[in-house]
């Protein structure tokens, strides 16, 4: 057994390369070997959004707080509020964020595969994150 105590892990920002707008991330935890999974509570600022990305293995996000945005590629931006989980499928390209006016915080869980969780890419534009 592992207890892994809150606050035990120091905040970050959400790197430039990775995000546009201000976000935090606060690891939460990441499985020992054999295990593959990790796991991190993440906080968009209004406007705020991840890069188009995608996971080897899938991500499971469950929202926190406040609204925000998700898209897959090819599809449209879908709204999403605190209670609600949302998965991408392995290999899915999307991104995810908070509204315009309001923060979105959530859970993000994903495994990795061969030492490998996201795969980033390009920035989400102005004009896909408006929908």
């Amino acid at each position: 057994m592992k207890i892994i105590r809150s606050g035990s892990a120091p905040s970050r920002p959400g790197p430039e390369d990775w995000f546009t707008g201000s976000v935090r991330i606060d690891p939460v935890f990441q499985a020992e070997d054999p295990g593959r999974v990790s796991g991190a509570h993440v906080t968009f600022e209004p406007g705020a959004r991840t890069a188009w990305h995608t996971h080897p293995a899938g991500q499971t996000i469950i929202i926190t707080f406040g609204r925000g945005r998700v898209q897959r590629e090819g599809g449209p931006v879908e709204e999403v509020s605190a209670g609600d989980v949302v998965w991408f499928p392995a290999g899915e390209k999307h991104w995810h964020g908070a509204s315009p006016d309001t923060a979105m915080s959530h859970h993000a869980i994903q495994e990795s595969i061969d030492g490998v969780a996201v795969d980033w890419m390009e920035k989400v534009s102005d004009e896909d994150y408006n929908g």
